[in-house]
């Protein structure tokens, strides 16, 4: 038997066989492991593509798989699914393959987690395994996810003293179950006559809903649909459900400002989005309009969520066990400067005209604004945006251009005769009255176009826009909810230039600014508006005309009161203001629009300073009676 020599190993010889068979360990290792990498990065890149088929493919049962994904993009409705892979570990055909999973959920914020994947090894290749773990690892069979979204309670917009001005009211929604109708055009004509809603709307409505789909006709408070139940209550297929919905104390309520509270629109949603992602969802309660909208993200806070791990056997009534949530972060309050009791006049005082009708109230020397009031006929957003001719109520403003150029004083006598033509245009006073030469006070306070024109075609061009612009008038006021701030031409000449120095021609008023205007007189130093307290300011305060020019025309101001067109106010103490009557449209004889501007000093409510415009009211007296009534409501 031969005798086998083993040969001597020397420690170079040594060295050189370690490193020649670590480098093929390593590579045997390093290869399982990427393959398991890779198998286990594809399944989760095509998940998170969407392509739910193309992913249960990769894995050891599809039709299993296939089922737990599509239940989970269920579970999760339009979520977006961003993965991270993390530890591998490889052992005997089997292998672990950490990951963390950040789902993009709709309105909510996102859901990390850390979770595994359990591979095996197949034929071919490495293939995860169909369990309901992959997915997360609280989840079992027969279980599924349960997200749960929720929005914080909507933070309050409160009054002048910091009373929340909405509060959580019953309504009822007026509507129509498409089962139960047997005369579609009889239910909608009765419900027509009920609610206003057009009977041919109420059937397009119907006749295009999804079958089993409840049709809103309208929604009232619960006051509201009792004026209307013994109408509607018993008609075949109307319905009505009831809801808790956040609402102001009325539904007028400085609506133009405040704006209202419903079920988020299309619109309010996309508006919202943030990076490409909506921040709220169909269902939720969000503002519609004015300051509401305006401060959606600070009113309306954060959503929050929770995600369970429940049943899919309903009949076992599980409630689940949570096993992730993010508290909702709620939102800041928006404080305005609006006095309920100024507000609550006001709309008394509107309601009192059957023509659209506005009153806008202002601080003097503030801006606050402290009601913004219209009837229920009126489009309440005219009240801030509104472009109306403002007739005489301009007559301040020309005074006060008239005054600053010193062509008149207070006592000057000027002649307010019947008629006066321009460019062989006639303007007329008022049924033509002529009073001959007067002091310039008497004729602002009786309101004399003639004199008013005459002198105002002596002033240069841009006399008129100069002296309202130092009341603000033309100012682009950044608020969040607009004011139209006026337009007075600098260039007009000839009969545009003296239909404009009576409030006719090319100048055009909003309520607002002509209040803003009455509290820049009455307060000494005209202001910007004020629409939220601690804001930053809407622009830049108006220079204003000079303390003598205020001092001549406030005097002019009260005599209108004393002895000339509205002197059904004497006795509702210090007031101040002037008349308007401003045609309008194509009718002979034309339509008018009424308006009174002016103020009231140490009144019930402090000093305050106020518009009020009848549309098609006719005469000023109609606007006089408003301002009659909301001074008489204060006490």
């Amino acid at each position: 038997m031969p005798t086998w020599i083993r040969p001597r190993t020397t420690p170079a010889l040594a060295t050189a066989v370690l490193l020649l068979s670590a480098p093929v360990l390593a590579a045997c290792s390093g290869g399982a492991e990427d393959d398991v990498r890779q198998a286990a990065t594809s399944f989760l890149d095509v998940w998170a593509e969407g392509d739910l088929a193309a992913a249960a493919r990769s894995t050891t049962d599809p039709d299993v798989a296939t089922t737990l994904l599509e239940q989970t993009a269920a579970d999760l409705p339009g979520a977006e699914l961003d993965t991270e892979i993390g530890e591998v570990t490889v052992e005997d055909g089997t292998a672990t393959v950490g990951w963390t999973a950040t789902w993009d959920l709709v309105a909510a914020p996102e859901w990390t987690y850390e979770s595994t994947l359990r591979l095996e090894e197949g034929d071919d290749e490495w293939q995860v395994v169909a369990e309901p773990a992959l997915v997360h690892p609280g989840l079992g069979e027969g279980q599924h996810l349960e997200l749960t979204r929720s929005l914080p309670e909507r933070a309050p917009i409160t009054d002048a003293t910091g009373a929340p001005l909405f509060t959580p009211t019953e309504v009822v929604n007026v509507g129509v179950d498409p089962a139960q109708v047997t005369d579609l055009p009889s239910l909608a004509a009765a419900l027509s006559a009920a609610t206003g809603i057009a009977a041919e709307d109420i059937i397009a409505d119907v006749e295009a809903a999804p079958e089993g789909q409840f049709v809103p006709v309208i929604t009232l408070r619960r006051p509201d649909f009792e004026a209307i139940r013994a109408q509607v209550f018993d008609l075949p297929g109307a319905v009505f459900p009831t809801d808790t919905r956040l609402l102001a104390p009325t539904a007028r309520f400085a609506e133009a400002m405040l704006g209202r509270v419903g079920a988020a629109t299309a619109e309010v949603i996309e508006e919202s989005q943030d990076d490409g992602s909506p921040r709220y969802a169909a269902g939720d309660q969000l503002g519609l309009s004015g300051l509401q909208r305006a401060f959606q993200e600070q009113l309306s806070g954060a959503a929050g969520f929770t995600v369970s791990v429940v049943s899919t056997d309903e009949a076992t009534g599980d409630t689940g066990v949570e096993i992730a949530a993010v508290a909702p972060e709620p939102g800041n309050p928006v404080q305005t400067p609006l006095v309920p009791a100024l507000q609550n006049a006001a709309d008394a005082a509107v309601a009192t005209q059957q023509q659209p009708t506005h009153l806008v109230v202002v601080r003097p020397g503030t801006g606050e604004i402290l009601a913004v009031s219209s009837n229920e006929v009126a489009d309440a957003g005219n009240a801030l945006r509104g472009q109306f001719p403002p007739g005489s109520s301009m007559k301040a403003i020309t005074a006060t251009a008239l005054l600053s150029a010193g062509a008149v004083t207070p006592d000057t006598p000027v002649a307010c005769p019947a008629t006066t033509v321009v460019e062989g245009r006639e303007f007329e006073n008022q049924d033509q009255f002529d009073l001959g030469t007067v002091p310039f006070t008497e004729a602002f306070a009786q309101s004399c176009n003639t004199t008013f024109i005459e002198l105002g075609l002596g002033l240069p061009n841009e006399a008129l826009a100069a002296a309202a612009a130092s009341y603000g008038v033309g100012t682009d006021w950044q608020l969040p909810v607009g004011i139209f701030s006026g337009s007075v031409p600098a260039d007009s000449t000839g009969t545009a230039k003296a239909a404009n120095a009576i409030g006719q021609g090319q100048v055009l008023m909003s309520p607002a600014q002509m209040a803003l205007v009455a509290a820049g007189i009455a307060g000494g130093t005209p202001v910007a508006p004020v629409e939220v307290v601690g804001a930053e300011p809407a622009g830049p305060v108006p220079p204003g005309p000079g303390q003598a020019v205020l001092d001549a025309l406030r005097p002019m101001m009260r005599q209108v009161v004393l002895s000339g067109t509205a002197t059904a106010l004497n006795d509702r103490g210090e007031v101040y203001g002037k008349t308007g009557t401003a045609e309008y449209g194509t009718n002979t004889p034309p339509d008018s629009h009424g308006w009174f501007v002016g103020y009231q000093l140490a009144g019930p409510q402090g000093d305050i300073a106020f518009a009020v415009l009848v549309e098609g009211g006719q005469s000023s007296s109609a606007a006089v009676a408003v301002t009659d009534a909301f001074l008489g409501a204060l006490g």
